[in-house]
């Protein structure tokens, strides 16, 4: 509307002239004012509060080095943060909405040393090298009794009502980026230490009673989560499982190994007659399943059985909260099962008060019957005792092996700092009236994801969003030099060898897809695409098959050296940072955050040229000499808006109006004429009053609507 509006004002005012110059105003405000593209908006939520835990959630008391499922004990809502993204193509922008949230997560009932990795949603979190993958602050509370409340709680709930969770292992995140987790909080599980090596069970279960436990030699476990509400309650889920002696005096708790019995009760004891029962094989399962935290599997749960050719088929399922190794838990199934089967005999015998000293879980021996016998229930009568007994299994675990299964871990990556590079590049389709400034990023460890950028084009004096960057881009650097190549035939002759970083990899691509633009990349100034890539190792490729000067950077065929940058590129792998208008000739700066830099970032710097807005330099520059003595000099344009194979159609001018600027030059002269036409005569008269003669200097500029295009060069000697 404004075009023609403008337009027709101008034809008035100016004639020709002013219509095409109204034309171009009326074109701006449409493009940029009236019909401008409405920004695209990004998935946002409506809902910013955080679902926390519910309350009364039971936190174990962790012993040994364990794998727990942390709960959320506070929390602030979900913070929201908006950037806006675009091409400086006449696109719409996208609007992006990310997400943050700051919370506390209770991982142990009593103090504990450390905390190693961290897993959210079962990915990595936090390497064993104390790295994070996502972007999070972090602070861990060991859960001592001297503890103060964390500073980031006593902000936000203030000093006077901030819960210092003494006595409570708890970890803080603080402003964690969601995107990784949905724009949830994720499920996060721990890998804790809370004691040195491994724990005897004896001395968990004094720890628990606080003095109402005397325990003797037991087995050790790597690690433990002790949960219920009483010290019976907290390890008997391993007193059915592993040979333990529990007893009772009324006083305190009795736990030791099972070992020898500690009575022989002879037969000239028992007052009245033995009672023994044997229950049927088919009374008793065939399989017993323990399932525990695989040691080997990053303490994955872990399933481990015991199988008999005979009795019913029904399955005992144990589940233990310890960390095992694959043989210990095998031995476990096996000594459940073996105790199943033993516990098939029972007995009910009646001695006298002087056997009243024995106790539940005591072991003994009786006169006439194989095995050893536990005591599971005693009776005090008149002047009698009364036990009822089982026969017990062995008394030791057996040495097993077993297969842990598969891992399923995945690899622990550093992310190490960022790498950054900005360019100025001609990618776009030539009708933007803004430079197309894109930022590359990578890391030089492969575990590297992403940084959050920052762009100032005032030299530092402000900053803004530039939002995060692309997925990490193949970086690298030419190892040799690049011999210099004609851009209108696969380059068969010429190759290269680049070093990548991070494990970047590259692919050779065939004809068809290179026609595509495909395996496009920088090297050095020079845009070229490579149909070969052979892997040399260590991250070395050697390129061939060589496309040159794409997009107009011939120019920069013969600048190559050693050592020069290498970045493929790829629209996955592009930031668009755009710039504000009038930058062009100014200086953009950058800075990148990653996990792993520094607090005051990378920086990357680059002087804005307008490569998108320069048409490329016109081609095919030719002069003869006439009869009359006049040069006639003749040249191609070629467009900004036309790298594509255009057959049937004249190739779009692509700027505002088709002008040039010629020079000419020698020895004590110097000419320059502007020309509206891709031809230019040199009169004989004009090289006598210039004195021109040979050699002599021609070169072709083409005047862009923004800039002009680099000049095309021709000698005539």
């Amino acid at each position: 509307m404004a075009t023609l509006i403008l337009s027709t004002a101008g034809h008035f005012i100016g004639g020709q002239i002013g219509s095409t110059i109204g034309a171009i105003a009326g074109q701006y405000i449409d493009q940029t004012i009236l019909f401008a593209p409405r920004a695209r908006h990004g998935p946002r939520l409506g809902d910013l509060s955080v679902q926390t835990s519910s309350y009364g959630s039971a936190i174990p008391k962790l012993f040994g080095t364990m794998r727990v499922a942390g709960t959320v004990i506070w929390a602030t809502d979900l913070e929201e943060h908006r950037s806006s993204s675009g091409n400086g193509k006449g696109q719409p922008k996208t609007v992006n909405y990310s997400y943050s949230s700051s919370f506390a997560v209770a991982i142990s009932a009593r103090e504990i040393l450390g905390v190693q990795r961290i897993w959210a949603d079962g990915k990595l979190l936090r390497g064993a090298a104390g790295d994070f993958k996502s972007e999070t602050g972090f602070r861990l509370h060991l859960g001592d009794e001297d503890q103060a409340a964390d500073p980031l709680i006593a902000a936000a709930e203030g000093a006077a009502f901030a819960p210092a969770y003494r006595g409570l292992a708890y970890a803080v995140f603080e402003e964690m980026q969601l995107a990784d987790f949905g724009n949830r909080i994720p499920s996060l599980t721990f890998e804790v230490t809370a004691d040195e090596g491994a724990v005897a069970i004896g001395a968990i279960a004094e720890t628990l009673g606080a003095g109402a436990v005397v325990a003797g030699e037991t087995p050790a476990l790597t690690g433990y989560a002790a949960s219920g509400d009483s010290v019976r309650g907290a390890i008997e889920a391993l007193a059915d499982v592993v040979p333990l002696s529990l007893g009772d005096d009324g006083i305190v708790l009795r736990l030791t190994a099972a070992g020898a019995s500690v009575a022989t009760i002879e037969t000239d004891e028992e007052s009245g007659r033995r009672e023994l029962v044997r229950r049927g094989a088919g009374q008793v399962p065939a399989e017993v399943s323990v399932a525990y935290y695989e040691v080997e599997r990053d303490h994955q749960t872990g399933l481990q059985r015991a199988l008999r050719a005979e009795g019913a088929r029904t399955v005992d399922r144990r589940a233990l909260p310890a960390a095992l190794s694959a043989g210990a838990a095998k031995a476990l199934a096996e000594y459940r099962l073996a105790s199943l089967w033993s516990g098939r005999a029972s007995a009910t015998v009646a001695l006298g008060w002087r056997r009243a000293g024995l106790r539940p879980g005591d072991r003994l021996v009786l006169a006439g019957e194989a095995g050893i016998w536990r005591v599971t229930r005693r009776t005090l009568g008149p002047m009698t005792t009364t036990l009822e007994l089982i026969r017990a299994s062995v008394t030791a675990l057996p040495a097993l092996a077993a297969s842990p299964g598969r891992p399923v871990s995945e690899a622990d990556l550093l992310h190490g700092p960022t790498v950054l590079r900005l360019h100025d590049l001609p990618l776009g389709d030539g009708v933007g009236v803004r430079p197309l400034l894109v930022a590359l990023a990578g890391g030089t460890e492969a575990g590297w994801r992403r940084a959050t950028l920052s762009a100032s084009f005032d030299d530092g004096a402000s900053w803004r969003a530039a939002g995060p960057t692309a997925a990490p881009a193949t970086l690298g650097h030419a190892l040799d030099a690049l011999g210099d190549g004609r851009s209108a035939l696969i380059d068969l002759a010429g190759t290269v060898e680049v070093q990548l970083i991070g494990g970047g990899w590259l692919e050779s691509r065939d004809d068809g897809a290179l026609a595509n633009g495909d395996n496009l990349a920088l090297l050095g100034e020079e845009l070229i695409q490579f149909g070969a890539a052979e892997p040399l190792g260590e991250g070395r490729f050697r390129l061939s098959r060589l496309l040159r000067g794409r997009r107009g950077t011939e120019w920069a065929a013969a600048l190559h050296v050693a050592e020069e940058p290498f970045a493929l590129i790829d629209p996955d792998m592009v930031a668009v940072i755009e710039p504000p208008d009038g930058s062009l000739g100014g200086l953009l700066r950058v800075l990148a955050n990653g996990i792993g830099d520094d607090p005051a970032g990378v920086e990357a710097q680059l002087t804005i040229e307008g490569a998108e807005l320069r048409p490329p330099s016109p081609v095919h520059l030719n002069a003869r000499t006439t009869a009359g003595g006049d040069l006639a000099i003749s040249w191609v344009r070629r467009s900004r808006q036309a790298w594509g194979w255009t057959s049937g159609s004249d190739t779009p001018l692509g700027e505002e109006v088709e002008a040039y600027r010629l020079s000419l030059s020698g020895d004590g002269f110097a000419r320059i004429a502007m020309c509206e036409a891709a031809a230019y005569l040199y009169t004989a008269a004009e090289q006598a009053a210039d004195g021109a003669v040979l050699p002599i200097q021609i070169a072709v500029e083409q005047i862009g609507t923004f800039a002009p295009s680099r000049p095309a060069h021709l000698t005539l000697s």
